[in-house]
């Protein structure tokens, strides 16, 4: 199966159980894999063949300017759907939310949850 992947999109949110999480904020990264047939575009060499990543990105930036989730869980799910009802061609995606500010007492380099939805493609 052919893929388009987005990765370690560093964005800052205000997600959060607690709440000093939803009001300091803190970075998470983002990784998104898009599986569907890249076949067309690469005969064509044309962008309406493909998913315009930029479009992807930009969804992503929206949904984490726009909300504050208690949960990256939420926060990964939302994400997931938003690119499913925008790109019907999309067979499955994957998206990974990270979060390397966890409010954890410990040495660690991240944590964070990982998804798999399945599209109409």
């Amino acid at each position: 199966m052919d893929k388009i992947e987005i990765r370690n999109i560093k964005l800052y949110g205000y997600h959060g159980v607690f709440p000093e999480e939803r009001e300091k904020g803190q970075y998470f990264l983002i990784d998104v894999e898009i599986f569907f047939s890249l076949k067309n575009a690469g005969i064509s060499d044309e962008l309406v063949e493909s998913i315009d990543y930029s479009k992807v990105y930009n969804i992503i930036k929206n949904i984490n300017e726009n909300n504050k989730f208690r949960l990256i869980e939420r926060f990964a799910h939302v994400i997931s759907q938003e690119i499913l009802s925008t790109f019907e061609e999309i067979i499955n995606i994957t998206v990974r939310v990270k979060k390397p500010d966890a409010p954890i007492d410990g040495d660690f380099e991240w944590v964070g949850v990982e998804i798999k939805r399945s599209g109409n493609g």
